[in-house]
């Protein structure tokens, strides 16, 4: 086991351990943290899998932009601190189920394979050339969903301000 198969495994225990008490507390503002803790585990995987742009989209726009506001919304909010995210009945037996059968395909499926025991050779940073291409061959794609997203915040916006009058 090298270097990299420990890294894996830390992010993948992040990412599960904190995915897992997501789902499972009571608390709400509790369910937001972890879910921060989610989101830079499977950042730190994309980054292992050479995905380093997506990597830093996931903590730009989820971590940073998403989550952040989501948190804010539920703090600020007096009513929604005292809501009980639980039903009446458990589903706790049913996850680790799940949970052990998604474990013992994907450990088969790991110590079947060879790619497992060695990192990744030959993975470049993929943001130049994403870059590169968003500014010579995509350029015209780019610059439209930039316009779209621009129309898309100004109806936003008129239609929050419309309900307000």
């Amino acid at each position: 086991m090298n270097i990299y198969d420990i890294i894996f495994y830390l992010f993948a225990a992040i990412t599960l351990v904190s995915g897992f008490f997501v789902v499972s507390t009571k608390n709400i503002v509790h369910a937001g943290f972890y879910l921060l803790f989610t989101l830079f585990g499977v950042a730190g995987l994309y980054v292992l899998l050479g995905a380093d742009f997506i990597a830093i989209v996931q903590l730009l726009v989820y971590v940073g932009g998403i989550l952040i506001l989501l948190l804010f919304g539920v703090m600020l909010t007096n009513k929604i601190t005292s809501v009980d995210l639980r039903s009446g009945t458990s589903y706790i037996i049913p996850a680790v189920i799940g949970v052990g059968i998604l474990w013992g395909a994907l450990t088969a499926v790991l110590f079947k394979t060879s790619w497992r025991s060695k990192a990744p050779s030959g993975m470049d940073p993929t943001t130049s050339e994403i870059g590169r291409l968003l500014i010579t061959d995509y350029v015209l794609v780019f610059e439209l969903l930039g316009i779209l997203l621009l129309v898309a915040l100004i109806g936003a916006a008129s239609i929050a301000r419309r309900d307000k009058e």
